[in-house]
């Protein structure tokens, strides 16, 4: 039994490292993908994952598998196409650390997974199935993505969702929100953007946009990732607030979202063992906390999936306060 197969892009990042002795920008190769990230941060914690996806049969491909390996990751169901190459992700950093992206994937390997390539077993066998709304921009994986949501709600697996909107994958803001959209009728822990929850509500307040939500789509389980600002939660009618940790120096928060997510999974699992309708403020408030600690660990290094923390140096920051 696995505790979190996700399904979704798996790509390269480049990050920048430096100038060259000519003056010019070098980039870093790392691994990426907002669902991957999610899975190597459960798995460092000492979680076990499972991967489905796609990417090409290249350099990057090859890479992207023996990475995964080599965080415990499975990766049965983990595809190669020979006909459309690994999607390739620059980023660029501003002084706070924070990114913005240009992407190479037209189309990328990713976008091909077709649902006849699907491992439902691995599906069925996960107590929770975590997908994004990248795999909905273009068939045929955006008919595998709903396959697969179909067969873990049919089978009672709990389903999370990540947006994770990156306008330049998208024809355009109205398909993102259309297809956003039906991403959320399946979840039941959503994990969402400030900026995303304005895009889909149309609402900057958090309160009412969140509230709108849950009364849509009866979600769970509603976390608003505010950046060095912590995270507004949703619990039904219940809401609150839990700050980050500042004592953490930001290099890079490339990743530092699905670190947020995968810690929040690997607590519920470990300590509610996944019973997300069993859950009152205050253990939410626990479990957010060390959310958090996961995220900020994950910004002081380079990259996504090699900046994941361990258990013992999250637990560490939580014991030495904010």
């Amino acid at each position: 039994m696995f505790d979190v197969t996700a399904l979704g892009e798996l790509l390269i990042d480049f990050t920048p490292a430096g100038l060259s002795e000519q003056g010019n920008i070098c980039f870093e190769r790392n691994p990426g993908g907002a669902p991957a990230n999610v899975l190597a941060c459960i798995s460092r914690l000492g979680g076990k994952t499972a991967f489905i996806g796609k990417v090409g049969k290249d350099m990057f491909g090859d890479y992207l598998a023996e990475t995964l390996k080599g965080y415990g990751i499975d990766v049965s169901g983990l595809m190669f196409s020979g006909d459309a190459n690994t999607t390739l992700a620059f980023v660029q950093l501003n002084e706070a650390g924070d990114r913005s992206f240009s992407f190479y994937r037209n189309p990328g390997a990713d976008t091909t997974l077709d649902k006849n390539e699907l491992s439902y077993e691995l599906i069925e066998n996960s107590k929770v199935f975590h997908f994004g709304s990248l795999s909905l921009t273009d068939e045929p994986a955006r008919s595998a993505t709903i396959a697969a949501l179909e067969y873990a709600r049919e089978k009672g697996v709990i389903i999370s969702y990540d947006p994770n909107l990156r306008p330049a994958l998208w024809k355009s803001m109205e398909h993102a929100l259309q297809e956003i959209g039906f991403g959320l009728e399946f979840c039941r822990l959503l994990k969402i953007s400030e900026e995303e929850l304005e895009f889909i509500t149309g609402m900057g307040d958090l309160h009412n946009g969140s509230l709108e939500l849950y009364k849509e789509y009866g979600i769970d389980v509603i976390l608003v990732t505010r950046g060095s600002n912590g995270c507004f939660y949703r619990l039904k009618d219940e809401t609150g607030q839990v700050d980050t940790f500042t004592r953490c120096k930001t290099v890079d928060t490339t990743g530092a979202g699905d670190a947020f997510l995968g810690g929040f999974l690997y607590s519920l699992l470990n300590e509610h063992d996944g019973q997300l309708q069993n859950l009152n403020a205050e253990a939410l408030h626990n479990m957010l906390v060390f959310s958090n600690a996961v995220a900020s660990l994950s910004t002081t290094k380079k990259g996504a999936i090699p900046s994941m923390p361990k258990i013992d140096e999250v637990q560490a920051l939580i014991s030495g306060g904010k």
